[in-house]
């Protein structure tokens, strides 16, 4: 049975969230269709601009994502403390940028003068739109929506492209943010569609590795590494670039067919801060998504945050006590 999205994604809870949208028709309607030989791969960069564009639009930062070829994974962070920042001109416009707005909105962006009556009522619309616009939901609705119409235009038809609802999984820590981002950016290594995280295109990793490549910096598209926690801890997830991105390499080389099984014995240095067992690692970026439901954390933090949602059980507890949970000290 679907639950209410509002029980499955609660900002008080976490900012953090894994979602996936999948094809609804024949596979491969992103990629190459090998029963047919068409190729569809160009839609992959239609989802990837479209994704990338929004996240200017919408108060939710992209922390990772990969474009595959029949299904898409972005982790968001809901930036709550933006979007109260905005005044009432910066959410109106933000808004039209999606949408025409009402008569109202039109005639405040001109610069009309409104009577009070009127600009209490703008005010009033503007906080729904506001509420929008840090809203997951409302960002799948227009990210998929845009990519259907188009798809269905270029295959001169009509119906479904995207399954009824995307899937989602609030990660409470930082062991499943970083074991999320790693499963997301390793998807196509992990599907053989790509050598290295460098060659693995529409992702994340391959977007923050050309920004390196090219002069050190972080791309603006993206949100930052903040480093290792501390403070006052700037605004970005709490690891260091550098140490992600070798861990993103370590795990895809220990991916890979030929090294099945096999573990350097230099590991990462995240691991040893986050007390993830490398085995249990591996573990994760194999079957991150197919173990955990809605909750993804340690065990501790799937409870508490069951209790803030009113929930009595979550699937997956077990695999969240083995996996993600710290070492008890005996």
């Amino acid at each position: 049975m679907t639950r209410p999205r509002k029980t499955l994604i609660c900002p008080e809870t976490t900012p953090y969230y894994h979602c996936v949208s999948r094809c609804v028709r024949r596979a491969f309607l992103c990629g190459r269709d090998e029963r047919t030989g068409q190729c569809f791969e160009h839609r992959r960069q239609w989802i990837e601009d479209r994704l990338l564009s929004l996240s200017r639009i919408f108060a939710l930062e992209i922390c990772a994502y990969a474009v595959m070829s029949n299904h898409y994974h972005v982790v968001l962070y809901v930036n709550s403390a933006q979007a109260a920042d905005w005044d009432l001109r910066e959410v109106v416009e933000r808004w039209h940028r999606l949408c025409k707005g009402s008569s109202l909105s039109r005639r405040f962006v001109r610069g009309d003068a409104l009577g009070s009556a009127e600009l209490a009522r703008l005010i009033e619309v503007a906080e729904s739109w506001r509420a929008r616009l840090t809203d997951i939901s409302w960002f799948m609705r227009y990210l998929n929506e845009s990519i259907a119409r188009e798809a269905n235009r270029e295959d001169r038809c009509t119906g479904r492209f995207w399954e009824g609802r995307f899937k989602s999984q609030a990660l409470l820590d930082e062991r499943a943010l970083a074991a999320c981002m790693a499963y997301v950016d390793l998807n196509p290594i992990r599907a053989r569609m790509a050598e290295s995280p460098e060659a693995s295109d529409h992702t994340s990793v391959q977007r923050r590795i050309a920004a390196v490549r090219d002069g050190g910096y972080q791309p603006d598209q993206l949100f930052p590494f903040a480093g290792n926690p501390r403070q006052p801890m700037p605004e970005g997830m709490p690891f260091r670039l550098s140490d992600y991105l070798e861990l993103v390499d370590w795990s895809g080389r220990c991916l890979r067919e030929d090294k099945r099984g096999a573990i350097n014995g230099k590991l990462p240095p995240i691991l040893e801060r986050l007390q993830i067992d490398p085995r249990h690692w591996l573990y994760l970026n194999r079957n991150f998504e197919s173990r955990f439901k809605s909750l993804v954390g340690s065990a501790h933090a799937v409870r508490q945050a069951c209790e803030q949602l009113g929930k009595r059980w979550v699937h997956g507890i077990r695999d969240c006590e083995r996996y993600l949970s710290p070492p008890s000290v005996t």
